[in-house]
C-alpha cells in the first residue's frame, strides 16, 4: 500500500472518531511521512500527532486510533503490500452500555470505536423539525454561543503600562515622594472597556411558534451566559421575562417564563410593542448604545406606518440594530410582509434564524462592535 492511502485511511479514521482534521493537516501529515519513512513506528506516530492533533483533549483519542490502525508493527509501505490488519468498527451509541462489546472477534483484534455525534447534522437542522430531545441538545451548543457580546468604552479608566495614555498624577507623586522628589516611574491611564448592553426582543406571536421554543433557549443562554442582557417578549403587548430567565435550570426557566407571558402564540401587533418598548424602556436609556436583536418573521397586523416610524426612533438611539427572521432561510424568500418591509431600511444587520448555524452568524455579529451606522439586536424579545 502506498504512502498516501495509508495516510487517507488514517485520517479518515480520525474524523470518523470525532477529531476534526482540516485539509491542509492532511497534506502536511503525507509530506512528513515522505520526509520520516515508515519504517519507525515513533516516527510515524509523531509525524501524525504533530500535524494531525490541534486539541490536547484529542491526544489520547488519537493514540487509540493510532494503535488501532498501524496495529502495533514495524511499518513498511511499498506498492505491492496489502494491509490486512483486522480493525473491527463497533458504533458507540449514547445510552448503550449493553451494546455488543465485540466478543466474538479473535483475540487481539484492535476495536476502533467511533461515536456518532448529532452536533454537525443539528447546525443545519431547521428548528421547526426539531424533537424535544433535540431542542434539549442544541440548548447546550447554544450556550458557548450566547456567551459572546462585544464591548465598550467605560468612563471608568484603568492603569496602563503604554506611554500615550492620560498621566496618572496622583499616583506618579506618590511614587516620586518615595524616591526622594524624583518622578522615577511615570504611571498613565487609559479608558477602561465594559460589556456593551444586549437587548433582545423575541417573537411568540401563532406564526413563530415553531421557532420560538428553540429561540426561547438561545435567549435563555443568553441571560445567564454573560451580563447586561435584557429580555422582552413581544406578540400582542409587551413583556419582560428578563428575571424569570434568570435561572440557570432552563426547564425552571422556561416554565416561568411561559407563566409570565399571556400572549403565546396570539396574534401579531409588531409596530405598536415596539411603541411601548420604545416609550418605556428603550428611548428613555435601555437601548441607548445597546446592541438591539429583534427575533421576529416579520408578520404584522397593524399599521406599517407605526412600525416604520417606531424603527426609526429605536435605530437612532442604538448602537446596532439587528433583524433575525427564520424565513429569511426558505428559498426564494423576500421579504414582502409589510411589517418587514417597513422595517428593513432601519435594519443594520439582517441575518436567517432557522438553524444553529444562523445562530453563529448572529453570534459573530454580536461580537463584532464595528457599528456601521447604528446597531442595536431585536430577536423578537428584548433586554436592558
Amino acid at each position: 500500500m502506498q504512502v498516501d492511502e495509508i495516510a487517507v485511511g488514517f485520517v479518515n479514521a480520525l474524523r470518523g472518531a470525532g477529531i476534526d482534521v482540516a485539509v491542509g493537516s492532511s497534506v502536511n501529515y503525507y509530506q512528513a511521512l515522505g520526509a520520516v519513512g515508515m519504517e519507525q513506528r515513533s516516527s510515524v506516530y509523531w509525524a501524525g500527532r504533530a500535524t494531525l492533533v490541534t486539541e490536547p483533549d484529542d491526544i489520547e483519542l488519537y493514540d487509540k486510533i493510532f494503535d488501532a490502525y498501524y496495529g502495533g508493527q514495524l511499518l513498511v509501505a511499498t506498492p505491492v503490500v496489502e494491509v490486512t490488519q483486522p480493525i473491527t468498527l463497533v458504533v458507540d451509541d449514547d445510552g448503550d452500555d449493553e451494546a455488543d462489546d465485540g466478543s466474538d472477534d479473535e483475540p487481539g483484534d484492535p476495536t476502533l470505536t467511533l461515536r456518532w455525534s448529532r452536533h454537525e447534522v443539528l447546525r443545519d437542522k431547521d428548528f421547526a423539525d426539531y424533537s424535544d430531545d433535540e431542542l434539549d441538545e442544541a440548548h447546550r451548543l447554544m450556550a458557548a454561543m450566547a456567551r459572546i457580546g462585544g464591548t465598550r468604552r467605560s468612563r471608568r479608566r484603568r492603569r496602563t503600562h503604554r506611554t500615550a495614555g492620560h498621566p496618572e498624577l496622583r499616583r506618579t507623586v506618590r511614587a516620586a515622594i518615595r524616591s526622594g522628589g524624583e518622578p522615577v516611574r511615570r504611571w498613565y491611564t487609559e479608558p477602561g472597556e465594559r460589556l456593551r448592553r444586549v437587548v433582545l426582543l423575541l417573537d411568540i406571536s401563532g406564526s413563530m411558534e415553531s421557532y420560538a421554543r428553540a429561540l426561547i433557549r438561545f435567549v435563555h443562554a443568553a441571560v445567564v451566559g454573560r451580563r447586561r442582557v435584557e429580555v422582552f417578549t413581544i406578540g400582542t403587548r409587551l413583556t419582560r421575562i428578563t428575571r424569570e430567565l434568570s435561572s440557570r435550570d432552563p426547564d425552571r426557566a422556561l416554565d416561568a417564563a411561559t407563566e409570565a407571558v399571556s400572549d403565546w402564540s396570539g396574534g401579531t401587533r409588531l409596530g405598536d410593542t415596539l411603541a411601548e418598548f420604545n416609550e418605556l424602556w428603550g428611548i428613555r436609556g435601555m437601548a441607548r448604545g445597546a446592541t438591539v436583536v429583534i427575533l421576529s418573521d416579520g408578520w404584522d397586523r397593524g399599521s406599517p406606518e407605526v412600525m416604520a416610524e417606531q424603527m426609526a426612533r429605536l435605530q437612532r438611539v442604538t448602537h446596532r440594530l439587528v433583524w433575525v427572521n427564520p424565513l429569511k432561510a426558505t428559498p426564494g424568500y423576500q421579504p414582502l410582509a409589510q411589517g418587514m418591509a417597513a422595517a428593513l431600511p432601519y435594519v443594520d444587520d439582517f441575518i436567517e434564524g432557522h438553524s444553529l448555524r444562523s445562530l453563529e452568524r448572529l453570534a459573530d455579529v454580536l461580537a463584532d462592535d464595528r457599528a456601521p451606522a447604528d446597531a442595536l439586536l431585536m430577536i423578537g424579545a428584548g433586554s436592558e
